[in-house]
């Protein structure tokens, strides 16, 4: 079964920094792309960067040139680099791929979230 698990969350100063991480688990044939997300409370859950298998990579105009996001193929594991963090960037941030578990199967996957709070 194909697992996503995040980490790397937690209470931080406005202007700090943290990582997240997200380890894709499981019997997979490939992955198309992989996907940060978050949901603030009493919002909706919003996209905040994606990364394809070629690399190529989007971002919410709110975290352009403060986030990125890198993939450490290797590892099946997507990381996302969050400097200079503002208090709005406090919410449940998920990690979202899009894979195929044999070929011709695609899946979406989510995983369980992690907190990031944004805060002095």
């Amino acid at each position: 079964q194909v697992q996503l698990v995040e980490s790397g969350g937690g209470l931080v100063q406005p202007g700090g920094s943290l990582r997240l991480s997200c380890v894709v688990s499981g019997s997979i044939f490939s992955i198309n792309d992989m996907g940060w997300y978050r949901q603030a409370p009493g919002k909706q859950r919003e996209l905040v960067a994606t990364i394809t298998s070629g690399g190529t990579t989007t971002y919410a105009d709110s975290v352009k040139g403060r986030f990125t996001i890198f993939s450490d193929i290797a590892k099946n594991t997507t990381y996302l680099q969050m400097n200079s963090l503002k208090p709005d960037d406090t919410a449940v941030y998920y990690c979202n791929s899009h894979l195929q578990v044999r070929p011709g199967s695609p899946k979406v996957r989510w995983g369980r979230g992690t907190q990031v709070t944004v805060s002095s």
